[in-house]
């Protein structure tokens, strides 16, 4: 096997891992190249396109729950001499070692380099044919912006006794927002998709214009919007991508490090009901071509599927290596990192609640009065306590079992673990988001898939201008 730098040994950093990491509970060296480029195109013209190339390692020891870490983009074994040298400032540890993880053969993407595969001409004759389209929907359009991203992840990971674990990750995303101007109002729709895929799924026609059409059709409905009402009403939420909330409001707190530390609202509530019995909720990291599918994680740890909440119990955590051994578990395969220079730590994958056997149409029939939201553009969470704020993109109102007019301004307010138990229906339409999602924790920013079937929720605080 040869080293993501030629001029590297394998044999010889397995030596030096060897040597450095069997004093202690547990570590590795993580090696990547990343290269990546990003397009923007805006007022009908190639704004920036940029290409970059970066590369480095991160060597970790860790002694119980205390870590020497070091990094450098000097990948040569000097540097890692004197990374060695740094991280045995931590004094070694027991020796409690969990098991090596075990090698995997599963492919969930290609390895093939996504930026490689199309020229640079072809890629901003997308953009150009793209932003064509758009402009010829409506005079009315006065603007369209356009992102196309790119990047190609190599990684290997060296531990102890010769182990070494490798990873090739593509990923590419397209953005496109369209502004439309009717009268005074100036209102703005967006689309994103992608995946862990080669560009060949976003140069497709339809993929492209369905992206078009979809942001404009959000831009249209958001001009004849009326002010939300604020106040406790009934709220259903659409499948796919609003299971953002449930990422923010309940994911994050089912992450070991805040229950290790007692810091979730969860962190006692194991095998306990926390939810509706209609509720399950899994981390999948081993969905094909998913954003936030990964073969491995950052440990080397084959992902899985876990069950979190199911039929409304508390079931599991999603645990990395350092909160699995303290807390007596088993990694989950969620030791994720940014990049070399950070330190891994659970994360989730593709996060999201499974069906339950109601028709969409039956959760809207049932509501008298309420709100409808389809789209999300922000929110924050409290992990400590739960409580979350989140900003509906798209929204409508529900009377009478129909839905009405577009709604603008409405915000969902709630806590995470209060939220799952107001559940009354969950439908039987479940969806992964379209490859958009970037979630951040500590810092460090690692892509994410979220998704849900419709669900409804009973007495959610509304926030509106009216």
């Amino acid at each position: 096997m040869k080293s993501l730098d030629n001029n590297l040994d394998p044999k010889l950093l397995s030596s030096l891992v060897d040597k450095t990491i069997s004093d202690y509970d547990d570590g590795e060296l993580f090696i990547e190249k990343m290269i990546s480029e990003h397009f923007s195109y805006d007022n009908n013209k190639l704004k920036t396109a940029s290409f970059d190339t970066e590369q480095g390692f991160g060597l970790r020891v860790i002694n119980g729950d205390k870590t020497g870490f070091s990094h450098s983009t000097d990948l040569n074994v000097d540097s890692i001499k004197n990374s060695i040298r740094a991280v045995k400032s931590v004094k070694s540890g027991k020796n409690i070692f969990l098991a090596l993880p075990q090698q995997t053969n599963k492919k969930l993407y290609s390895d093939s380099n996504p930026i490689e595969l199309k020229e640079f001409r072809s890629k901003v004759s997308l953009l150009e044919k793209i932003n064509a389209y758009a402009r010829k929907l409506d005079n009315n359009v006065s603007q369209v912006s356009i992102t196309l991203a790119g990047n190609y992840q190599k990684v290997q990971i060296f531990k102890i006794n010769g182990q070494i674990y490798t990873d090739s990750r593509p990923l590419v995303r397209l953005n496109v927002s369209v502004t439309v101007k009717n009268k005074n109002k100036i209102e703005t729709g967006s689309y994103g998709f992608g995946g862990r895929d080669m560009y060949s799924l976003i140069f497709k026609n339809d993929s492209w214009k369905n992206a078009v059409n979809t942001a404009y059709k959000q831009a249209l409905i958001r001009l004849e919007a009326k002010a939300a009402p604020a106040g406790e009403q009934t709220v259903v939420l659409g499948c796919g991508w609003p299971g953002i909330l449930l990422h923010e409001a309940v994911g994050h707190g089912l992450e070991g490090d805040f229950n290790r530390k007692k810091t979730s609202a969860f962190h006692n509530l194991v095998n306990s009901k926390v939810a509706s019995e209609q509720i399950t909720i899994v981390d999948d990291g081993t969905l094909l071509k998913k954003r936030g599918s990964l073969s491995i994680d950052d440990e080397g740890t084959p992902t899985q599927n876990t069950v979190l909440i199911e039929n409304g119990i508390l079931k599991n955590f999603m645990q990395d290596r350092l909160n699995a051994r303290l807390m007596g578990k088993t990694p989950t395969g969620n030791g994720r990192r940014e990049s070399f220079s950070s330190i891994p730590m659970p994360r989730m994958t593709n996060t999201y609640m499974i069906n339950g056997n109601y028709h969409p149409d039956e959760l809207i029939k049932s509501t008298k009065k309420g709100v409808y939201a389809t789209q999300f553009s922000g929110g924050q969470v409290d992990i400590t306590s739960g409580k979350f704020v989140f900003s509906a993109s798209e929204a409508y109102e529900i009377k009478n079992g129909k839905i009405g007019k577009p709604l603008k301004g409405a915000t969902l307010i709630g806590n995470g673990p209060e939220i799952l138990k107001k559940v009354s229906m969950v439908a039987n339409n479940m969806q992964i988001d379209n490859g958009i999602g970037t979630c951040g924790k500590d810092g460090q920013r690692v892509p994410v898939g979220v998704g849900q079937p419709s669900l409804k929720i009973d007495n959610l605080t509304v926030g509106g201008t009216v």
